[in-house]
């Protein structure tokens, strides 16, 4: 039955030239704008998936530039301490030229207050930002990666430990190194304490703490070499003895250097905690007892340094050994931060083409349902004007 009031043909030519001129403009949305998914109501899910995936490569930018920061601030503190160490091994110089016995020693004095006040310099400019990581026990953090369990993200911070090496005195109390009751031996009376004793060839010398504390470092110097042994938190917890730790440690550490003659001596319960120096070599040894304060830089030993004191070589050895100790702390804290900027660097590339997979158009694709769509279109647009022309065909019924 032909009808002059609906056209049937005209219809379903219209709606097929309407979802062809649908999918082209899509196409067309593709080709210029580059992405598949452009807005949530092309594909909501891969919409939003793409869009939490971009916000966390925004977060691993800005955690880029904090290790970047974070690479800098300890690259400061690393060369300063690698210079102080040249500066410190200048000073060894001086001290060893000032045994001979032909030595200026006013003048190699002179020349190491000269050095030390360029280790004071450095320690204080070693700054990044207003940050010191050697002028104080104060470390710093450094965020190291943003991470993502479902919808719920966490900052994670690289610890960054400070290498105290300022060169403060610690205070010191009146007394230091008090002599007990028992055989002369010498006790410690208090934090921040030193004093010395010469122990004579084939004679013994023992020395007690009082209570040591967390950070507190015991040294122990006999003629020209030193033994140290920092309390730690583990020492002082769950009812250890941290007197008892710390004089074990040190015995152990004497007994294994080997000093022709010397034996250290330890035995708390039958020799009332207190540390004995055998000394049955041939010559008289020296020996002197500190307890530095927590706190106090491991280069404290620079204020009112004197070339010709008894225990300068050994002195000057230790602050060597603590500058080349923070210099590869730093080194191995600024390798873990260049690896770890890499690591992000990586994954911010991944992430970028895990969401390029995702949005991104196929333009090769593109391009052949773009031609084929506007060919769609065209013969689209000719079927529907045959359709309007059917109408016209009833006239002829009428003639």
């Amino acid at each position: 039955m032909s009808s002059i009031l609906t056209n049937s043909s005209a219809m379903v030519a219209l709606q097929t030239l309407r979802g062809i001129n649908t999918s082209l403009e899509k196409t067309q949305s593709e080709i210029s704008t580059g992405k598949s998914v452009g807005s949530a109501k092309d594909n909501s899910a891969v919409w939003a998936i793409s869009k939490v995936m971009e916000s966390d490569v925004a977060g691993f930018d800005a955690v880029s530039d904090s290790l970047a920061t974070g690479q800098a601030m300890v690259g400061v503190a690393r060369t300063a301490t690698e210079t102080i160490t040249d500066l410190l091994k200048d000073i060894k110089t001086k001290v060893i030229a000032s045994r001979d016995a032909t030595a200026d020693t006013t003048k190699l004095q002179n020349e190491t207050d000269e050095l030390i006040s360029l280790v004071e310099s450095t320690i204080g400019a070693a700054q990044f930002n207003g940050v010191n990581l050697i002028n104080s026990g104060t470390g710093t953090s450094v965020v190291g990666s943003i991470d993502r369990s479902g919808s719920s993200v966490t900052a994670n911070t690289i610890t960054i430990n400070a290498q105290n090496l300022n060169t403060a005195a610690a205070a010191t109390a009146a007394g230091q190194l008090a002599a007990g009751t028992a055989g002369g031996n010498l006790v410690v009376v208090g934090n921040n304490n030193d004093g010395a004793v010469a122990i004579a060839s084939g004679a013994q010398e023992a020395f007690a703490l009082s209570a040591v504390a967390q950070d507190e470092t015991i040294t122990v110097t006999l003629g020209d070499q030193n033994f140290s042994y920092t309390v730690t938190a583990d020492d002082v917890a769950g009812g250890n003895d941290p007197n008892e730790i710390a004089l074990s440690n040190l015995r152990d550490l004497i007994n294994a250097a080997g000093i022709t003659g010397v034996t250290a001596l330890y035995d708390p319960v039958n020799a009332a905690g207190e540390l004995t120096i055998d000394n049955q070599g041939a010559d008289d040894v020296n020996m002197t007892v500190r307890v530095r304060a927590d706190g106090a830089g491991a280069l404290a030993g620079l204020n009112g340094f004197s070339i010709t004191g008894g225990t300068a070589l050994a002195d000057i050895e230790t602050m060597i050994n603590a500058s080349i100790d923070a210099a590869a702390a730093f080194g191995a804290a600024e390798s873990r931060l260049e690896t770890q900027s890499d690591f992000l660097s990586n994954l911010t590339d991944a992430l970028k083409t895990g969401i390029g997979a995702l949005v991104d158009a196929d333009m090769e694709e593109a391009s052949a349902r773009l031609q084929a769509l506007q060919v769609q279109q065209q013969l689209g647009t000719q079927a529907l004007s045959i359709a309007n022309q059917a109408p016209q065909n009833l006239l002829s019924l009428f003639r």
